[in-house]
């Protein structure tokens, strides 16, 4: 089944509320929201309180992706503000086994991200623990850029990986992922898509939640 998740950074956050609503009128099934720290990526952006207001303005999952330095400092707090999913990033974690389960004992689904220059076979010590891998297809840090086309072997590497161990994690994408680039990452095995700009940058996000979501469907038929 494929997903899309709206990504608040490209949002207009004096309208967040609305903005978000319109999203998933289009289609969108979980909220994405991005936590740098201005450290481990060269942006700041929101904390608990935005997604504590953020849960009450809708009822979708809330998908936490922690761009940040020593996130099991952070991690309660959270879930606490609301968070249901909770991915941090394999570079930026010591003990990640460690971390991925601390999530997951405060009830929360688990990702491991693996930023553009990060090699699948990294994670192969925790597949079986995580309940999504996010692809960066772009470096992270900022919203609006530019597809990175080698992130597809990525991700058909991790469908190939989940295929032969027996695993059932799902796998994400975020970055650059638009109307151009949506069919070839659905069609190597992406279920979750991650779109910022494409749904909030211009236009209606109702409308282009609607379009983002037809054009990864139709991909779907077309997988070999």
């Amino acid at each position: 089944m494929i997903e899309l998740a709206p990504s608040i950074l490209s949002a207009d956050f004096a309208h967040l509320a609305e903005e978000v609503r319109a999203a998933s009128e289009g289609g969108g099934t979980v909220i994405h929201v991005d936590v740098m720290d201005g450290h481990f990526v060269p942006n700041l952006t929101v904390g608990p309180p935005l997604v504590k207001s953020l849960r009450k303005a809708t009822d979708l999952p809330l998908d936490c992706h922690l761009m940040i330095e020593n996130p099991d400092q952070f991690i309660p707090e959270f879930v606490d503000a609301g968070a249901d999913w909770i991915s941090v990033h394999q570079e930026a974690c010591r003990h990640l086994n460690r971390t991925l389960h601390l999530i997951r004992n405060h009830d929360a689904q688990a990702g491991v991200v693996i930023n553009p220059a990060t090699p699948v076979d990294t994670l192969s010590e925790v597949l079986e623990i995580v309940d999504y891998v996010l692809v960066m297809s772009v470096n992270p840090g900022f919203g609006g850029q530019k597809f990175i086309p080698e992130t597809v072997r990525k991700i058909r590497r991790l469908a190939d990986l989940r295929l032969q161990r027996g695993l059932n994690y799902r796998i994400e994408v975020d970055g650059g992922i638009a109307l151009d680039t949506v069919a070839e990452v659905v069609r190597a095995g992406a279920e979750i898509l991650v779109a910022g700009n494409a749904v909030f940058g211009q236009g209606d996000p109702k409308t282009n939640a609607q379009k983002l979501l037809k054009a990864a469907t139709e991909a779907t038929l077309l997988k070999v």
